[in-house]
């Protein structure tokens, strides 16, 4: 299938062919027609699947329709998403898709000052990306109106979950006309969110692609087995030896985050951490850098990352195994996209084994070990059904003995 053949404005094709865009992914080709038919949705695909653009394009192609060229704006479409990044993500993929047309499209989120977002929203808007809690503070307020909305979409619905955020999207539904299209998109399908869905949805429709357990075909992936004192001392040799650049790296804790960032410092390596003690504008500031080459090494806790949407990642590398498996899966889908190869870098410690065996069982691949490098350490583990080695044993049994009658020949010397 391509574009053409979704009966997509003729403005809209255009964009999509100046972007280079010819085929849907599979989960545009099963999203759009569904969106367009003005039924509700819920998508199950993970970031990088092209998931945006599966409802920004007939979300514009729509309220194309009935926006036209009317100068008076109201909010037609609210996104709701759990970061900051994220948001500004889906406003620029708005822009971009639908430049061609009248729609005015806006972001707003916690973190900064709400002067300059106020005075956006009064000039009016058509499509509102927003993180829940300024939503709802700024509806509080009075300066949001959505009594005429078209479509809602809740975006990262599973990760706004475990940020807290679910009786925040739960008052904003309820904000929200009765007779909207909602549109959920989730990486993963929790009881919580089918519950959501059930709940707010009429009659959605469901679509899913790329299961969970499968990782892409273009992505290579190694493990290096390595004492965890020792992670820190193989990140940076690997970078240096194998000349790595624009790497994506991911440790288990904020803390952990800092201190990696700390030690590629101290030998010349430009990097920065993103998680969540960061202020929106240092992580803001941070991802544009390592988008825009400035940065070479972005070191990044699950959460924080995310959302984030980087083209053309070569590397990512997991500096701590995560002890979910499916999280394995989310990191390493950030490269390899879009047709690019991509590495995968494992680093696994001692006690990370099992991590990396319930991995290595969902995905349904023993992930290639490589043991050419300063800092292994042994797999090797005791064979119980190994013969005892008799020589050996009685040269320490003679030893033993020996002692004992030193030990004797002393106490007797002592004693009398």
């Amino acid at each position: 299938m391509t574009f053409s053949e979704l009966n997509l404005l003729k403005n809209i094709q255009q964009s999509l062919i100046e972007e280079g865009y010819e085929n849907p992914t599979p989960i545009q080709e099963q999203a759009i027609p569904i969106i367009l038919e003005g039924t509700d949705l819920v998508g199950c695909a993970q970031t990088g699947t092209g998931k945006t653009a599966a409802f920004a394009i007939p979300i514009i192609n729509t309220l194309h329709r009935i926006v036209g060229n009317t100068k008076r704006k109201l909010i037609r479409t609210l996104v709701v998403t759990p970061t900051r990044e994220l948001a500004i993500q889906i406003d620029e993929s708005f822009n971009t898709y639908g430049k061609y047309t009248n729609i005015r499209s806006m972001v707003i989120f916690g973190g900064v000052s709400q002067v300059p977002q106020v005075d956006q929203l009064k000039k009016g808007i058509d499509i509102l990306i927003a993180t829940p809690g300024r939503l709802l503070d700024l509806h509080k307020q009075g300066f949001i109106d959505l009594d005429h909305l078209h479509f809602l979409v809740l975006d990262e619905a599973d990760q706004m979950l475990d940020m807290g955020f679910i009786n925040d999207v739960k008052k904003i539904i309820k904000l929200t006309p009765d007779n909207r299209q909602t549109l959920l998109f989730s990486a993963t399908m929790p009881i919580a969110i089918r519950e959501l869905a059930d709940t707010f949805l009429t009659k959605p429709k469901y679509v899913s692609v790329t299961p969970i357990s499968s990782t892409a075909e273009n992505v290579k992936q190694k493990v290096y087995f390595v004492g965890k004192e020792d992670k820190r001392k193989l990140l940076y040799h690997i970078i240096r030896n194998d000349k790595l650049d624009n790497i994506l790296v991911f440790t288990r804790t904020k803390h952990g985050a800092d201190n990696v960032v700390k030690a590629l410092k101290k030998n010349g390596i430009s990097a920065e951490a993103i998680h969540g003690d960061k202020s929106q504008n240092a992580r803001q500031r941070v991802l544009e850098g390592f988008k825009n080459n400035e940065i070479s090494v972005l070191v990044a806790t699950d959460i924080a990352a995310r959302g984030i949407d980087i083209e053309s990642l070569p590397y990512v590398i997991n500096f701590d195994l995560p002890n979910i498996p499916e999280t394995y899966v989310h990191r390493i889908g950030r490269t390899g996209r879009a047709g690019n190869s991509g590495m995968a870098i494992s680093f696994c410690a001692k006690d990370e084994k099992p991590y990396l065996q319930d991995i290595e069982k969902l995905i349904r691949l023993k992930v290639k070990i490589e043991d050419n490098h300063p800092y292994p350490y042994s797999l090797e583990e005791p064979n119980p059904d190994a013969k005892p080695d008799l020589r050996n044993k009685n040269k320490k049994d003679n030893a033993s003995n020996s002692r004992k009658s030193d030990a004797s020949k002393k106490n007797k010397k002592r004693w009398y």
